[in-house]
């Protein structure tokens, strides 16, 4: 073992080289020129981590000298670019429209995948900021435009949205905009950043509408503030006073819809007013269950009651409050329920507020239905796709992991989804079952929908096979009221908003069977006042369900269902003859009629339709002098007046919300789940938000 190690220190010290006297001594010699020549003061200051050189561009120089892959210098060089495209005004110059060009997805994709290694990275560390620039950010040729021929306005799918720079769109539309650009890595569709151009075109009119896109000054949502606002309401002006001698007539729509009160409650608990034209008075009354006398067995499904007392803001008029209560049918002798989910997951529906929160509602609504009804779900982005196929409610858990997987991401092909849904209703459909579609969405379409007509009839010809539409909004933002109004009208469904789980247990579950099951359909309203009794008179609210007087008895007009259970409420604020409250003055030939020896103030009749029936049934009733209110009508026209205030409607006077909150207050009755409670506190909301 000795010889094997001497061995080996023999072989180490052979390959050891040799000492150089002579290499020794130059090296010595040179660090001792070094050392001199460094003695003493430069003229300038040595560069040091306190005095060299400062700015971006040197930072830039440091980090890419400090990398050692071509990996690492290809991700720096992009987030450079990208800081420079973002954080620089220079930048923003650039990318500010309407010079920005337009890139096509194949431009797109080569922009923004990874560079390519660089040749020399000397090349950039000794490049200036504008020759950095010039590199990173470089405009790129615009694209040949393709046409879009249902929309020649509209850019086609296969292009990119210019960009604005944050002074235009608010900072979470960059943040959104860069969303929907990492979208498309992922989906072949893009998105395009929501319009109001857009949600005013998208849609069927609601008949005597009109859409209005919520003006920011008025809709300055806390919880949305730096969010584009796109959002459009259905409404109308508000009716004014009509001369009774000139036009006696007032014929209306019936609406059962509840969305316009949650959106005013979603304003006003983020701590702002809502738009004067998201308030659809007549939605808020009809928001709370009344407690009016239910139809005896033999009687017509709904009964009318008539109530005429003092206007509460007004001593020198009177309110009728029309009544309307339907029967509510035996729960286990209803038909059996085809439901489809038409579920929007678009890459608006990307927030708690709207995916999350419809996924934990449809959870609720499932124990509502029996074994024999059946569940299928179709959602629709870019494009639409059937999710489940037609399952029996009994089978929760297949149901349920559907509804788990869905995701947001892409456009919103709002079109597409209706006529997939419509289709595999139809597939469903057996003789005696309700069928229905359910739509859930924040109303953001901003694909298809081109031509509202064309859907206007594609949903009334579905709606006459006995497939009716239902549709539920979620999320603020973006919300498209106006078209998920137009949709549920044509659709002869119903429209509610869900803002929280409570509301979806109140329409979802409460409710549910006033929603999914009509007792009467193409209600319809007309009421006749008396000229020698009523001098004016005014509907309240009912904007957007007006009629022209001979649709009345025009059975081929569609109007509202009304649902099992369902209540009801009209209000009209009227002028008797001679009082001080008369706005106009009377005429001095009116002529004479036998109304003069009549004390009726009115008449009212009703026109409605039993379920799957064309031709219509009338029921009518007088409308007498003062009555005593009920506790139901009083809250009601608490509620009346604190939606006029929410409007600034010019007929209060001096009465206001301390007036509203203690008549609401007084007149809340058993309250059973707390809504009249809660509608208190919203006006209380309402009066500190106003001042």
């Amino acid at each position: 073992m000795t010889d094997d190690l001497n061995d080996l220190k023999a072989m180490m010290d052979k390959a050891t080289p040799r000492p150089d006297a002579a290499r020794r001594t130059a090296n010595i010699a040179l660090a001792q020129k070094n050392f001199a020549d460094l003695q003493g003061s430069r003229p300038e200051l040595r560069p040091t981590s306190a005095t060299g050189p400062k700015g971006l561009w040197t930072g830039v120089k440091t980090m890419l000298h400090a990398m050692t892959t071509k990996g690492g210098l290809a991700t720096t060089t992009a987030l450079v670019a990208c800081g420079f495209l973002f954080l620089t005004p220079q930048a923003q110059d650039i990318l500010r429209p309407p010079s920005a060009p337009q890139m096509t997805v194949t431009e797109f994709d080569r922009v923004a995948a990874p560079p390519a290694p660089l040749p020399e990275t000397a090349a950039i560390q000794g490049a200036t900021i504008d020759e950095s620039r010039e590199v990173f950010a470089s405009p790129l040729p615009a694209p040949e435009p393709e046409l879009n021929f249902a929309n020649p306005s509209r850019p086609t799918t296969k292009q990119l949205p210019q960009i604005a720079s944050d002074a235009q769109l608010g900072v979470s539309e960059s943040a959104e905009g860069m969303m929907d650009l990492q979208a498309t890595t992922a989906a072949p569709a893009l998105r395009t950043a929501p319009s109001a151009a857009h949600s005013l075109t998208a849609a069927p009119e609601v008949s005597g509408a009109r859409r209005v896109t919520a003006p920011t000054s008025q809709a300055d949502d806390p919880a949305i503030a730096l969010a584009p606002n796109t959002e459009s309401f259905a409404n109308a002006d508000t009716n004014p006073f009509k001369i009774t001698a000139e036009d006696p007539v007032s014929t209306f729509s019936i609406d059962v819809d509840t969305a316009s009160y949650a959106v005013v409650r979603s304003s006003l608990s983020r701590g702002a007013l809502p738009p004067a034209d998201a308030v659809r008075i007549e939605e808020l009354i009809n928001y709370f269950p009344y407690d009016y006398p239910a139809p005896d067995a033999d009687e017509a499904p709904f009964r009318p009651v008539v109530t005429t007392f003092e206007t509460p803001w007004n001593a020198d008029t009177q309110l009728v409050h029309i009544a309307l209560q339907g029967r509510m049918p035996e729960i286990d002798a209803r038909p059996a329920l085809n439901l489809v989910f038409l579920i929007d997951t678009s890459g608006s529906m990307d927030d708690p507020t709207k995916l999350p929160l419809l996924k934990q509602s449809f959870r609720l609504m499932l124990d509502q239905l029996r074994p024999q009804d059946q569940v299928a779900i179709v959602e629709y982005a870019g494009s639409a796709g059937q999710v489940l196929a037609p399952t029996a409610a009994s089978d929760r858990t297949t149901i349920l992991q559907s509804i788990q997987s869905l995701g947001a991401g892409g456009s919103t092909n709002g079109q597409g989804g209706l006529e997939q849904a419509y289709s595999l209703a139809d597939t469903m459909r057996e003789d005696g079952e309700v069928n229905r579609v359910i739509l859930a969405t924040d109303g953001d379409f901003n694909v298809g929908l081109s031509d509202p007509d064309a859907l206007k009839d594609f949903i009334a010809a579905k709606r006459d096979t006995g497939t009716y539409l239902s549709v539920l909004g979620f999320g603020r933002g973006n919300l498209d009221d106006a078209t998920m109004q137009a949709l549920a009208q044509n659709g002869n469904g119903t429209a509610a908003y869900i803002d929280t789980l409570s509301e979806a247990q109140k329409v979802l579950v409460d409710q549910l069977s006033g929603a999914l099951f009509p007792i009467a359909g193409d209600v319809k309203v007309q009421v006749e006042f008396n000229p020698a009794q009523i001098a004016e008179y005014r509907l309240i609210g009912y904007e957007t369900r007006a009629l022209n007087r001979e649709d009345f008895n025009n059975d081929a007009v569609d109007a509202g269902e009304l649902g099992a259970g369902h209540t009801v409420t009209a209000i009209f604020e009227v002028t008797p003859v001679g009082s001080p409250a008369q706005l106009s003055d009377p005429l001095r030939y009116a002529p004479n009629t036998v109304a003069e020896t009549s004390d009726e103030l009115g008449f009212v009749k009703l026109r409605y339709k039993d379920p799957g029936a064309s031709v219509s049934k009338l029921i009518e009733a007088p409308i007498i002098g003062n009555s005593t209110p009920s506790t139901e009508a009083r809250f009601a026209a608490a509620v009346a007046g604190f939606g006029q205030l929410l409007r600034n409607d010019p007929y209060l006077g001096d009465w206001g919300y301390d007036e509203a909150i203690a008549l609401a207050t007084a007149n809340r009755g058993a309250d059973a789940f707390g809504y009249r409670t809660e509608a208190v506190q919203l006006m209380r909301l309402a009066q500190s938000l106003s001042r």
